[in-house]
């Protein structure tokens, strides 16, 4: 999941004492290292080790974006966000069928055109996830979702320009797929009818 010995750490001086691991699930595992810093003072790290995520833009031949609101436990709020799916469930799977399952099962679409647009840190204080992005064009909602228990959202067709809007107010208080729209934002504008209003209604 994540690199035991910190090489870049290392060279500037930073030494591994020890590692231990305070909990571990094939989606994350919280870790806790004892360093001695270059003073000779030795301090406890404790951070996520993660196996990362895909996270979709999902865009229809019209020119909307398929955009989730889903209840979150942990924050207990209703929160916009793009349909996206962790790595640790799935060893020796693409990241672009682990993108194409999850845009299947969380909104239940489809997608004959797929590009992967690199990766980011998603809070690089406390965890080394990672988000890997990809765009999905042309996407046909053709299917039925196949959701979790603990996945409570809808699903509504938003047209590009206004899903720009939403990340650049704030609306979308995710910040992984605030930065997602934001970094695809030309592909976006590129999209065909990207100013006609949607039509589109929430889906269960």
């Amino acid at each position: 999941m994540g690199r035991l010995e910190k090489p870049v750490g290392r060279r500037l001086g930073w030494e591994r004492v020890h590692t231990r691991y305070l909990y571990q699930s094939p989606w994350h595992h919280l870790r806790q290292d004892r360093v001695r810093l270059p003073n000779g003072e030795e301090i406890t790290y404790t951070y996520q080790e993660h196996a990362g995520f895909v996270i979709i833009v999902p865009v229809t031949s019209q020119g909307d974006v398929v955009l989730i609101r889903t209840y979150r436990y942990t924050v207990d709020d209703w929160v916009w966000e793009l349909p996206a799916g962790g790595l640790g469930n799935r060893p020796g799977q693409s990241l672009l069928r682990v993108a194409q399952e999850e845009l299947a099962e969380e909104v239940g679409g489809e997608s004959p055109r797929w590009s992967y647009h690199g990766w980011f840190y998603v809070a690089n204080g406390t965890t080394d996830i990672r988000g890997h992005l990809f765009l999905a064009e042309d996407v046909r909602l053709s299917r039925r979702p196949h959701r979790e228990n603990t996945e409570v959202m809808e699903v509504h067709l938003v047209p590009a320009e206004k899903a720009l809007a939403m990340a650049r107010s704030g609306e979308i208080r995710d910040g992984e797929s605030a930065l997602s729209l934001l970094r695809l934002e030309e592909s976006l504008r590129r999209s065909h009818h990207a100013d006609r209003p949607s039509r589109g209604h929430p889906r269960p």
